[in-house]
């Protein structure tokens, strides 16, 4: 009897076991692919007409494609126009869209679309972040300033799949221009039905690999794959989550916990330990970003430029880099960073080559000039910054560079990356504030062209020079490629003289990307679409 019951028993259990095995072999082979991917703050937005900061542009991208995209080295590649062609003077585009395009209602992508989303973005009635990538499009800067209809904007769709854009005259960069967030379509029927509301998860049609899925502010965006990409069969992401974190250290706790999988906006003061415990998931590599202090022009005695160049002259960057940066950067006192080929080497700030003693002397000399310093009437500035490790620190470095040049008494005042960027972009007062460059495309004027004076969002100190919009205005249709470079060496000199903006640090693009991610390229752009990254089964 007790053989018979063990012989029983054993035979259930085998059964069991088998059942169990299989079950887990079936689950491992439909397990949910996700990568969690650390962001610096909380989007202000889902709709590609009112994004403008990089960390949005990472999820519009996800969300949405546009007519040619970034790949993950950071080159262009075709997006929903699988071919496109410029006439012989460069100054009209015909983009021959792919008929397997669709939206994640299953409905196709057209011109039509292109079309209706571009005059969108450059109605006033629409209030985009940013027109100004459009403005090469002729008509576009006329119709963003209520001179001209939407209608008259240089696009139209001559069929289904043929888009085509009269420029106002050849643009070099056009197709750098396309890449980019700003031109990113949406869907008609979707924004009519919704209006504002259309950008939210359940109501939001989009035609990139991703569709927004769920959003808990200020803890998670998750987007999930979108089955009507027409290139889904090479997405391998069921799931993306992006985590806003304003807190580096703790962004950083959270990857070594394995919370998150990508992470960016680590601090530099970290990153000694960082690489020692984590080696080569530490990705440190050359950026096109430039980290800069502004002075607001309106606000005296911020109008004198004796004053912000003194204030300038006294900050040791080398410093900033080494003991902040973590050597991570290099010292900033162009506009432009280094890398841009057409562009060729920066021009400096005039003070650039002075030793530190040289030019704490002649700072010394024009703060005087200006009324301050230590012999002429006290002075209180406040430095707004976005919150993080780094960014404070770089304040509290140059409040004490004033202070003990000076005698300045310097406050420091943060804020979250949404609030601080909200207020300098819609023209709130400050005194000195921290920001940060990155060009959305590979050509100086990238950079330049906002600081002319009509630009309202992203010249925060309302830098106003007549000579400075000739330069730049000439050089959107200058085609000599040698012409065109002086034409922008001139202006960033004007820009650089005048000490308006102060750049401080030529930072790097830094991630930790953990050893279960692949598809993770390092590019001076910094474009990494979850469209090209997987998760390694071994993991």
């Amino acid at each position: 009897m007790m053989l018979r019951l063990f012989r029983r028993t054993s035979l259930y259990g085998s059964l069991l076991l088998g059942v169990s095995l299989a079950l887990s072999a079936n689950s491992a082979s439909h397990a949910e692919s996700l990568i969690r991917r650390g962001i610096v703050g909380e989007p202000n937005a889902f709709d590609p007409a009112k994004a403008s900061l990089w960390h949005e542009y990472y999820l519009m991208k996800d969300m949405f494609e546009g007519l040619v995209i970034y790949d993950n080295k950071g080159n262009i590649a075709p997006g929903v126009a699988q071919s496109w062609e410029a006439d012989a003077d460069g100054s009209v585009y015909t983009f021959k869209l792919r008929d397997n395009a669709k939206w994640s209602d299953g409905t196709p992508v057209t011109a039509h679309d292109f079309a209706y989303s571009w005059k969108r973005k450059v109605n006033p009635e629409t209030a985009s972040m940013d027109p100004r990538l459009l403005y090469p499009v002729k008509n576009a800067q006329k119709i963003s300033k209520g001179e001209m209809k939407p209608d008259d904007l240089g696009v139209a769709a001559l069929d289904d799949l043929t888009l085509q854009v009269t420029l106002e005259g050849p643009t070099p960069y056009f197709i750098e221009n396309v890449a980019h967030g700003t031109m990113l379509p949406v869907n008609k029927a979707n924004v009519e039905a919704h209006g504002e509301k259309f950008a939210r998860p359940g109501v939001m049609v989009s035609n990139g690999p991703f569709t927004l899925h769920e959003h808990v502010p200020n803890d998670h965006i998750t987007l999930v794959k979108n089955d009507k990409y027409w290139d889904a069969d090479n997405v391998h992401l069921d799931k993306v989550e992006f985590v806003p974190t304003l807190d580096q250290a703790a962004s950083v706790r959270r990857y070594e916990a394995k919370e998150l999988d990508m992470l960016t906006g680590v601090p530099t003061s970290e990153l000694p330990r960082l690489k020692e415990a984590f080696k080569e998931q530490v990705n440190i590599a050359p950026s096109l970003t430039v980290e800069y202090y502004v002075f607001d022009t309106r606000q005296k005695p911020f109008d004198d430029k004796n004053l912000r160049r003194a204030l300038s002259m006294v900050i040791d960057r080398d410093f900033i880099v080494d003991e902040i940066f973590s050597g991570a950067g290099t010292p900033a006192y162009s506009m432009i960073a280094p890398g841009i080929a057409s562009y060729g080497e920066p021009s400096k700030v005039d003070f650039a080559g002075q030793s530190m003693v040289d030019r704490e002397d002649k700072a010394l000399e024009l703060i005087a000039e200006a009324g301050y310093g230590p012999n002429g009437k006290p002075l209180e500035i406040t430095i707004r910054y976005n919150t993080n490790a780094t960014n404070e620190q770089v304040a509290t470095a140059i409040a004490g560079m004033w202070n003990e040049a000076f005698g300045i008494d310097v406050k420091l005042h943060n804020l979250d990356l949404a609030s601080h960027y909200g207020h300098l972009q819609s023209g709130g007062e400050f005194q000195v504030a921290r920001a940060s460059r990155t060009p959305e495309y590979a050509d100086a004027v990238a950079t330049l062209s906002l600081d002319i004076s009509t630009q309202k969002t992203y010249n925060y100190g309302r830098f106003n020079s007549p000579d400075y919009d000739d330069l730049i205005g000439r050089s959107h249709t200058e085609l000599d490629a040698a012409a065109r470079s002086k034409l922008l060496h001139d202006a960033e000199s004007i820009l650089m003289e005048s000490q308006v903006i102060m750049p401080l640090v030529n930072t790097a693009n830094i991630w930790l990307v953990s050893p279960k991610v692949s598809g993770f390229e390092n590019n001076p752009l910094n474009e990494h679409p979850s469209k090209y990254l997987s998760v390694r089964k071994e993991y």
